[in-house]
């Protein structure tokens, strides 16, 4: 059975707190027109990111947000719900990334992550390795339910509750 992360507020999360079954799940964050725009100018110039009548006679139908625009969003979300601002020290990479159905502006994101594994380094005792996987999913003005838009699995590095 899945553990129910702690509320907000409650503190910063070390890696000691990072137990297998821990579920984190965002609040959600409204994709809008200009941030997909200056996402995609930026950083991802495809047609389909970046000019509407392009993008209008793609196969998206229209303007789309960069898949990795999206990630990085779902990410932030992450990163707040899981109060590890000070714990949290990289990683080693992501293991697995799909990219399920596009977001577009007006669109709602939200992301559940949960602890697959947590295990100490062997080489520094200050930290430990944690294996999350998380959906993101999408909500539409239009539509009552949530979609999936992109999973992924990573790794994290997280330091050891100060003594």
């Amino acid at each position: 059975m899945a553990q129910a992360a702690p509320a907000a507020g409650e503190g910063e999360r070390w890696f000691e707190d990072f137990t297998p079954g821990l579920v984190i799940e965002t609040p959600g964050a409204t994709i809008s027109e200009t941030q997909i725009l200056d996402f995609a100018f930026r950083w991802d110039p495809q047609p389909f990111h970046i000019d509407a009548l392009a993008a209008a006679e793609s196969p998206y139908g229209g303007l789309i947000a960069s898949g990795f625009h999206t990630l990085l969003v779902a990410f932030r979300l992450y990163i707040v719900a899981a109060r590890c601002g000070r714990s949290s020290i990289g990683s080693p990479g992501i293991d697995r990334l799909r990219w399920l159905k596009p977001v577009r502006p007006g669109d709602t994101i939200s992301l559940r992550a949960e602890v697959r594994s947590a295990r100490p380094s062997g080489s520094k005792p200050d930290r430990g390795f944690v294996a999350l996987a998380a959906e993101a999913n999408r909500r539409r003005p239009e539509a009552p339910e949530p979609e999936p838009v992109l999973d992924f699995e990573w790794t994290q590095m997280f330091l050891k509750r100060p003594a």
